[in-house]
């Protein structure tokens, strides 16, 4: 596995430009993010990598919900949950899904509940930034009131881009797990040909599974047929299901309904990629007796440390750009 996994994260097809940046910054005797305050409160096991990466890079880190966690940071400070510790932040790191709808923040690693309030966005200075993975409305109205910038990381397109590679990896083991086929010879469809739905179609492609692909423009269309999938309009979904073994959907609105779902074989499995709620009609798929699984968030599940090296990147980049700005970098 960690032969497998430094392959993939590790070559220069996604990491060359940041490994550049890095080695620039090294020639210079410089270290990257030397001064930059961050406050990074609550999260999962992908944190524990962008806490490493980012006290590697320098970074003067303060840590907030990390109390049940036995493991040291050398570089790290951890600190109580108030809005005192956010006055000279530069970057707050929230993680992947911010906070829910009441302010609280996700955490793994500690039976305290964080909150983020009205005071703590206060606290903030009006040059820093917020920064997550996505945002519920909460945040963003928060962050607007206190005309805070809100960074989205998901919303990025090399972020999402990135994601697609442990993403389509976990779908193939959930694939894997719940059929009692091979994925070579399998019938699939995958919905939507954005950054996920390509790497999910060329994944399953190169697996030897004959692939069709759902999508709703007529330039999508084609770049489908050059890429040597199957491809045909979302109005057209009901009628392509009648001999599918797997569906892979990677569209956050309601596309796998009920009238869908009735042409699908008793043999089929659901695969929903989407953001909550999915884009599956999952209770009428029960009544049929066929599998549906919402799997949202498989970056963060299946390869922790690849997602978090990921996250971590994309905040190195940001907070280097910020720093130069300011001239803290020479």
């Amino acid at each position: 596995m960690a032969r497998r996994e430094e392959n993939l994260v590790g070559t220069p097809r996604w990491a060359h430009a940041y490994d550049v940046l890095c080695e620039v910054c090294r020639e210079e005797g410089a270290a990257i993010l030397t001064g930059v305050q961050i406050v990074l409160a609550g999260g999962d096991a992908r944190q524990l990598e962008v806490i490493r990466q980012l006290t590697e890079k320098d970074a003067s880190l303060t840590i907030v919900g990390f109390d049940r966690l036995d493991t040291p940071f050398s570089g790290a400070a951890k600190g109580d949950w108030s809005p005192e510790l956010l006055t000279e932040a530069d970057a707050l790191v929230l993680p992947a899904v911010g906070t829910d709808d009441e302010g609280v923040i996700p955490t793994l690693f500690t039976d305290q509940e964080l909150k983020l309030t009205d005071a703590h966005a206060a606290a903030l200075p009006k040059a820093s930034k917020v920064i997550t993975g996505m945002a519920k409305p909460y945040l963003r109205k928060l962050c607007e009131k206190h005309r805070i910038e809100l960074i989205e990381l998901f919303e990025r397109d090399d972020v999402a881009i990135y994601n697609s590679i442990p993403t389509a990896e976990g779908a193939l083991m959930m694939a894997i797990q719940n059929t009692d086929i091979t994925i070579h010879g399998s019938n699939c469809i995958v919905l939507g040909l954005g950054r996920t739905g390509f790497t999910m179609a060329r994944t399953l492609q190169a697996l030897g599974a004959k692939v069709k692909v759902g999508v709703r423009r007529d330039e999508m269309f084609a770049r489908a047929f050059e890429m040597g999938f199957e491809p045909f309009h979302m109005s057209d979904l009901a009628r392509q299901a009648g001999n599918i073994d797997l569906i892979f959907n990677t569209i956050p609105t309601m596309i796998v309904t009920a009238q869908v779902i009735a042409q699908l074989p008793q043999r089929a499995c659901i695969i929903d990629l989407a953001s909550k709620p999915g884009g599956t009609d999952f209770r009428f798929a029960e009544k049929r007796g066929i599998k549906a699984l919402l799997a949202p968030g498989l970056p963060g599940i299946v390869a922790p440390k690849t997602a978090g090296r990921i996250i971590a990147n994309s905040l190195t980049q940001i907070l280097l750009g910020d720093n130069r700005l300011r001239g803290n970098q020479p």
